[in-house]
């Protein structure tokens, strides 16, 4: 999937803001993808510097939002009535030239990732939210990330849904 020029600006957030919630509303999104892997709905949604996942009975949000302080956990467990969920966030604040090459890469697993969705703030090449989906055995993960050109950060996350 080709990467999405999103039609808003880029606003100066940082990896502190983001907080994780489950359960959260559908929040207003700049793009969304939807797809079905190993049988489950999945969307994708991109939400500026943030993102969307509903996949099953899990609905994950890592944005900025009103009201809740910023901080990602490092990992959250959860049970969905026969699922397992398992969410795990780092930031990597990086050397002025191992940013960009890692804001490339990012942007190039994504374009050659079937089930991707990734958007490109104008203005700012390097500020990029992007999510990926895949099968992995008895469920599926999904893997995110959140850049940050002015303070060379990068967000990942990764999440596992597991039946169990």
């Amino acid at each position: 999937m080709s990467g999405i020029t999103l039609a808003t600006p880029y606003l100066d957030t940082d990896a502190d803001q983001l907080s994780f919630a489950l359960g959260h509303p559908a929040r207003e999104a700049l793009a969304v993808r939807d797809l079905t892997v190993g049988g489950l709905d999945v969307q994708l949604r991109l939400l500026g510097a943030s993102h969307q996942v509903f996949a099953g009975p899990v609905r994950e949000t890592v944005a900025c939002l009103p009201g809740v302080e910023g901080g990602l956990p490092a990992g959250v467990e959860r049970h969905f009535d026969d699922w397992s969920y398992h969410f795990s966030a780092r930031i990597r604040h990086c050397a002025p030239g191992e940013f960009g090459v890692r804001v490339a890469r990012i942007r190039s697993v994504s374009e050659e990732h079937p089930r991707s969705l990734y958007g490109v703030f104008p203005g700012s090449p390097e500020a990029v939210t992007a999510l990926t989906v895949g099968r992995e055995g008895a469920g599926l993960s999904w893997r995110t990330w959140h850049t940050y050109p002015q303070s060379r950060r990068i967000v990942a996350t990764h999440t596992r849904l597991e039946a169990r």
